[in-house]
């Protein structure tokens, strides 16, 4: 919590303005704006809220990109429309998404904007629980590709272990078929608490919740390993950085 001095300054000089790429469901994108707004009011009380612009995409549009592997044009429409952000005011960029973060660094490079990194922030608060091995979940894009895992693993010292083939199958069609679409059950719950057990058996301590819609259907209560709930990690990241201009060690 900072200073009462602190809490009378920022409100004299304002909360930089986020710019947020909509993630791939409007579900997981209504817990940013909840959390956020939260969260600016726990540290800065009274009436304040965050102050942020939205672009929302149409997700099936994103889905079928992503499945025909045409990266360069979402690179090119991620792009597109942070700069638009950025013109309509944004001072930074935060992408509600895991796997779009495969073009973060385009995104800083053509708009001279900082993002937000997701897997940064989640890495932060893994070193916090001085944990040194963990499993991910998330899309198949963001399990099996580099940019996700070489972060936490390079800047923080901390493995990071992904699922069976099998299972990974499972995961990344839960999300596509269930989660992105709201459907929550049961069963699905069953299935990822299955696969967080079989990461533990392998030796992870806890376990990245590394795509922003797995919060919907899996909470620490449902496991016995620590949860990293990126959504929330990110959103609390974003004030941090929309308060101190850093991604909040404050």
């Amino acid at each position: 919590m900072i200073s009462d001095n602190e809490i009378f300054m920022k409100g004299m000089m304002g909360l930089k303005t986020a710019g947020l790429l909509r993630g791939m469901s409007w579900e997981s994108t209504l817990e940013y704006y909840r959390i956020m707004n939260e969260e600016v009011k726990e540290r800065l009380g009274g009436s304040h809220s965050t102050k942020l612009l939205m672009y929302s995409f149409d997700f099936k549009e994103i889905e079928d990109l992503q499945h025909a592997g045409k990266w360069k044009e979402l690179t090119a429409e991620m792009v597109s429309k942070a700069s638009n952000l950025k013109a309509a005011g944004a001072d930074f960029i935060v992408i509600c998404t895991n796997t779009m973060h495969l073009m973060a660094s385009d995104i800083e490079n053509e708009t001279g904007l900082k993002v937000v990194h997701i897997a940064e922030a989640t890495g932060e608060e893994i070193v916090k629980k001085g944990l040194r091995k963990v499993g991910l979940l998330g899309t198949r894009f963001t399990m099996e590709g580099d940019f996700y895992r070489e972060i936490i693993k390079n800047k923080y010292g901390v493995e990071v272990i992904i699922p069976e083939e099998a299972d990974r199958k499972i995961v990344h069609d839960i999300i596509y078929n269930e989660l992105v679409k709201g459907i929550i059950t049961q069963e699905s719950k069953e299935k990822y608490v299955a696969t967080i057990d079989k990461l533990s058996d392998r030796g992870a301590e806890g376990v990245i919740l590394g795509c922003t819609e797995i919060p919907l259907l899996i909470k620490q209560d449902d496991v016995d390993i620590v949860v990293f709930d990126t959504t929330a990690i990110h959103s609390k990241a974003a004030v941090a950085y929309a308060l101190n201009g850093d991604d909040g060690n404050d």
